[in-house]
């Protein structure tokens, strides 16, 4: 009997087991007749909205910067060379690399023994030049005083010739008597001529005796000169470089001792195109004293100080194009000579002109502005100026529209763009107001979401189920349900 009921048993499991799995294949079988009997739904197409960042087109009066690179250099600078050959029998303490100086100082002196005693030859010479001159004028005055008496003597003999030549013809005196007065006038008249030659040689002798005094006087001024000239002094306040002089070293004649640069005046050759030069220039075709920024790096510690433009080079240079132009500092805090700076040249003012981004322009000169309904249109503008990562720009109809900060290839004409800018929000609002059944869609796309956990189910249902949602939810939701 156990064997009986434990067999009826197993036959009751068995039968119920295959009726379940018959009832499981007709549900199976079933369920797939279903769903290949249903039409595909096809999910409508959303149109792909990009975000872009914008900025407001303001129009102003813009200063533009030409910007270059300069090299400080002092616009008074000084070689102190060797006047006088000699040796060096004292320096100054000063008289070092950087030493600073001030007008007048003496800085360097040469063995004086060789000037001196130049100088006293030059002085025994001029002493004896004056001597020689002085006996001349005297020699001249007897000269002269001696032709004086000789003409005195020839008038009276004249005048008894002519005594003579009338007691004659009266028939009181002889022929004899008139040849001898006539004879002692010649005579007296040759005396004349004589001290006339005597006189002229007197002159000739003081002539050449003030030649030499000059001569002396010239031999003398070089002496004292080349004793002043040992005698190394600067000749304004100033900074030495260069220098390569130790005490008791043997200098020529023309040797660069040192440099002195005066380090408060200072300026900066830099180089610019010539176009760069055309807009500095005025309308008379004058270089405008245009202000500068000249700013020296210096790893953080940026030194900055305003300048003027002061000249242009008279020549382009051998092998270079554009023009050199000099800008005079007005202070020379912090610099110095052979510094590599940045200079910044404010150019004319440009009236009615927009500070964009440069990524904003592309190569044709064209901007992309929002149009209605979030559309991108085209704008072409006139590229005026580039400002390190801005560029001015000129164009009609361009005032208080909103152009696209940053071109990408995906960005064209036509394209519905989303724009990041804070500022405007009548264009892109914070909150926007539902319908109710595009409340509802969304409501049903977030309770059905498998991906989202409760708890942001529940805190992004609350913010639905308000009067205004966030727009930036509202985007992300639809754009989830559409893809």
């Amino acid at each position: 009997m156990r064997f009986l009921r434990h067999s009826i048993t197993g036959l009751f499991l068995l039968g119920a087991a295959l009726a379940l799995m018959l009832f499981a294949a007709q549900l199976v079988v079933s369920a797939v007749q279903v769903r290949m009997a249903e039409e595909p739904r096809d999910r409508p197409a959303r149109e792909r909205v990009f975000a872009v960042n914008v900025v407001t087109a303001e129009l102003a009066t813009v200063v533009p910067e030409l910007e270059a690179f300069g090299r400080v250099e002092s616009r008074r600078t000084l070689e102190l060379r060797a006047a006088v050959p000699g040796r060096i029998v004292w320096l100054s303490e000063n008289f070092q690399e950087g030493g600073r100086v001030q007008a007048g100082d003496i800085l360097a002196e040469i063995d004086k023994a060789d000037a001196q005693s130049a100088l006293a030859r030059a002085e025994a010479s001029m002493m004896e030049a004056q001597a020689t001159l002085r006996d001349a004028d005297r020699a001249l005055t007897l000269a002269q005083d001696e032709l004086e008496t000789t003409k005195a003597q020839a008038d009276l003999r004249q005048r008894a010739f002519d005594r003579q030549i009338s007691l004659r013809d009266r028939g009181v005196g002889t022929e004899a008597l008139v040849e001898a007065a006539e004879l002692a006038a010649v005579q007296a008249r040759q005396s004349v001529i004589t001290r006339r030659q005597a006189v002229s040689q007197a002159e000739a002798r003081a002539d050449q005796a003030q030649s030499q005094v000059v001569r002396s006087q010239i031999a003398l001024d070089e002496a004292q000169r080349d004793l002043v000239d040992a005698t190394v002094t600067a000749p304004f306040t100033g900074t030495l470089q260069e220098v390569s002089l130790v005490e008791g070293r043997l200098v020529s004649s023309n040797e660069i001792l040192a440099e002195l640069v005066d380090p408060d005046r200072l300026e900066v050759a830099f180089r610019v195109s010539t176009v760069q030069y055309a807009r500095l220039l005025d309308e008379n075709g004058t270089l405008r004293d245009s202000p500068v920024s000249i700013t020296l790096d210096a790893s953080g510690a940026d030194l900055s100080v305003p300048g003027r433009v002061s000249r242009a080079s008279g020549a382009a240079g051998n092998g270079q194009t554009g023009r050199l132009l000099f800008a005079r500092l007005d202070s020379a805090k912090g610099f110095k000579p052979e510094d590599f700076v940045t200079v910044a040249v404010s150019e004319p003012a440009l009236q009615q002109v927009a500070r964009l981004p440069a990524s904003a322009l592309d190569a044709s000169n064209r901007v992309l502005i929002l149009g209605p309904e979030g559309r991108l249109e085209v704008l072409p503008v006139t590229l005026l100026r580039r400002q390190g990562d801005d560029v001015l720009v000129r164009a009609e109809g361009l005032e208080g529209r909103q152009v696209v900060a940053k071109r990408t290839p995906l960005l064209g004409e036509g394209i519905k763009v989303r724009p990041l800018n804070p500022d405007q929000a009548e264009l892109t609002p914070a909150m926007i107001e539902l319908s109710a059944e595009r409340r509802e869609k969304l409501q049903a796309f977030v309770r059905d979401s498998g991906r989202m956990p409760e708890a942001a189910k529940a805190r992004v249902l609350d913010q639905l189920a308000k009067a205004k949602v966030p727009a930036a939810l509202v985007d992300r939701l639809e754009q989830r349900a559409g893809g």
